[in-house]
């Protein structure tokens, strides 16, 4: 594991400048505390810095094929590299290391840009071929390791995170306005955009092939599989007892390692499985590692130990007040290249670090969510699309208005549930499972937004409703593979760099892609029983899992930002919504801004998430436009808080 950085002169007679590359390979020291390396021959320049997992001696880089021909930098692991080396031994190719950086060299030598198509884990690399002349990026199928790029007129340069782009001085730090919507929509932004104008995100299965006498070309060398499997054990027993094997052969082979692991524990279904399936494939107990708040409503840890007790695991655990979370935010969000979406970023950083005392590699459950449809909105949309189905062909649209506006009158705790159901949304997919679920509709975006333009930009639904699209099968089905394509790879995005931020590598078995490919195709009946979410999976981990964890619902990681922000922490939202300087940028409209904040404050609505963003942008803003240094940017609410409320 490890931080990569590269930079390619278009112009083959220019020279790549040693400092700059070294200032980008620096700003990722937190990636790769073991060590350091640089490789520079004239217009191409390689750099990286390593967290050592794998042959901690000896897999040094950047690296070199036996001639020197072929020169990679590499952030993953390829958990099939062994599976690998015989048969490139076989036809010729010898090896210096026990490392899987060396088994990519030698595949491509062998395979070329198809190399990427045998590997097995999770991986961004950037390759060097002398004698063509050519680059070769890739990412790996899922989207578990980053990598961005950015073209100028003189060079194409890419790295692990953006701010190592940005150390280089090629490209400046601006606010890619057109993504605006997106984010205030959906938290994220999907496909290939990110929050800096010009710099771009290689997406997951893809490769990246440049070369003076072609250009570039990308290639999709992967693609989620979009049809549902006839030949899938029948019952959900059956197919409970599918997943289960393959799971545990997925589990057995991430852990390959040559320094300790351990296991984050959340307390939910898919962590507690993964630490049933982990603890007997090792000799000494598994150890495993849990966070929460004091606050009851926001506390697994309860959870968290009774599937550590289940196995007999050596646990530890943390938990996190308030300031500390708020304390850590601007550096996390430095951390992070953009404004963080999910709250429960915080606290991973915290337990990666609490685990980086004891181990240097974690698994996590991180994709069953998406995978084995676990998430409320899926049942909610999937009960919506069918009730509406007759709904919206039976009654005439003016009586469906009527009805609308009735809800939109009904008291708050009833209105609160009724507003998301066919009776307030309208049909199809863009209604029913985005705008029904966004952050800010883009309903309400025309009263947020001082530039109504944006709005017609681009559309901030596009990436979700291609992959809804591409898939086949029904609403089930497609809710499922949109999800892996977009959201997924924002939380995987928040899984790498929270745990790399405390260097330490996370890993995620449910993520295997040939697990995958099999969950893919079980149907969506399987996943969604009635009312139960992740049917199949529970069915798999039925005897290995407490029974009390079993059969609880979905709670996700609770952070009470909306209790924060309407006592102790509003003056954060003060600052970073109502100040002086938020407002200065005028990006959105003041009266909408104070109402929403005052709304939350008195208590008439729940905002939280939505000021969560609003304060994430400007902080975004404050560091990587204005400059600001992290350690300064909480300094206007030191004091403040601890007296609010």
């Amino acid at each position: 594991m490890c931080g990569i950085v590269g930079i390619v002169k278009l112009n083959q007679r220019d020279t790549v400048d040693e400092a700059r590359l070294k200032r980008m390979r620096d700003v990722l020291r937190h990636r790769g505390p073991d060590g350091e390396g640089l490789w520079i021959e004239g217009p191409v320049g390689l750099g990286m810095r390593r967290l050592a997992i794998v042959d901690v001696l000896g897999g040094r880089q950047p690296m070199a094929n036996e001639d020197g021909t072929v020169w990679i930098v590499y952030n993953g692991e390829v958990y099939n590299h062994a599976d690998l080396r015989p048969g490139l031994e076989q036809r010729g190719h010898c090896y210096r290391t026990r490392s899987d950086t060396e088994t990519i060299l030698h595949l491509y030598e062998e395979e070329g840009e198809r190399c990427v198509e045998r590997l097995r884990g999770m991986f961004a690399f950037a390759l060097w071929d002398r004698k063509r002349g050519r680059l070769l990026l890739a990412r790996d199928r899922l989207g578990i390791k980053p990598l961005y790029y950015a073209w100028t007129d003189q060079e194409l340069v890419f790295a692990s995170e953006i701010k190592a782009i940005l150390a280089g001085g090629s490209v400046r730090p601006a606010l890619n306005e057109a993504i605006l919507p997106e984010f205030l929509a959906r938290g994220f932004v999907a496909g290939e955009e990110t929050f800096f104008r010009g710099v771009h995100k290689l997406l997951p299965g893809r490769t990246l092939a440049w070369s003076c006498a072609d250009g570039p070309r990308q290639r999709r060398y992967w693609r989620m599989p979009i049809t549902t499997d006839n030949g899938a054990p029948g019952t959900l027993e059956a197919c409970g007892r599918d997943v289960r094997v393959r799971l545990a052969e997925a589990v057995r082979s991430h852990l390959m390692s040559d320094v300790p692991l351990g296991l984050f524990l959340s307390g939910g279904i898919d962590s507690s499985g993964l630490a049933a399936l982990m603890a007997p494939m090792v000799k000494e107990p598994i150890r495993t590692f849990a966070v929460g708040f004091a606050d009851r409503e926001a506390n697994e840890l309860a959870y968290a130990r009774l599937a550590a007790r289940a196995v007999g695991a050596e646990h530890r655990e943390l938990v996190v007040a308030p300031a500390e979370f708020f304390g850590a935010l601007p550096q996390l969000v430095w951390h992070e290249d953009e404004p963080i979406r999910f709250p429960s970023s915080i606290p991973l950083y915290f337990v990666s670090r609490l685990a980086r005392d004891h181990v240097k590699v974690v698994l996590t459950g991180e994709g069953a969510d998406e995978l084995f449809l676990g998430y409320d909105r899926y049942w909610v949309t999937a009960w919506n699309e069918r009730l509406g189905r007759a709904y919206w062909a039976l009654t005439p649209s003016a009586l469906r208005g009527k009805v609308k506006r009735l809800v939109s009158r009904l008291p708050k705790p009833v209105r609160r549930y009724a507003a998301r159901t066919f009776l307030a949304v309208g049909p199809g997919p863009r209604e029913l499972f985005f705008e029904n679920w966004a952050v800010f509709p883009l309903a309400v975006q025309p009263h947020l937004l001082s530039d109504p333009d944006l709005l017609s930009a681009r559309d901030p639904y596009a990436e979700g409703l291609r992959a809804y699209e591409e898939a086949t099968g029904g609403t089930l089905e497609r809710m499922g593979h949109a999800d892996v394509q977009t959201y997924l790879v924002e939380l995987l995005m928040k899984q790498d760099q929270m745990s790399m931020a405390a260097s330490i590598e996370s890993r995620v078995p449910y993520l295997d892609h040939e697990f995958v490919e099999r969950a893919a195709a079980i149907p969506g009946r399987r996943k969604l029983w009635g009312w139960q979410t992740k049917a199949v999976l529970r069915a798999a981990l039925r005897d290995l899992v407490p029974r009390e964890i079993l059969t609880r619902r979905k709670v996700g990681f609770p952070v009470p930002v909306n209790r924060w922000f309407r006592d102790r922490f509003w003056p954060v939202v003060c600052e970073f919504v109502l100040g002086p300087r938020a407002l200065e940028r005028g990006r959105f409209q003041e009266a909408f801004l104070r109402r929403l904040a005052q709304e939350h404050r008195l208590g008439t609505a729940e905002h939280g998430l939505r000021l969560w963003l609003l304060v994430n942008l400007e902080i975004w803003q404050r560091i990587f436009v204005d400059g600001e240094d992290v350690a300064d940017v909480m300094r206007p609410v030191e004091g403040k808080c601890a007296s609010s409320g």
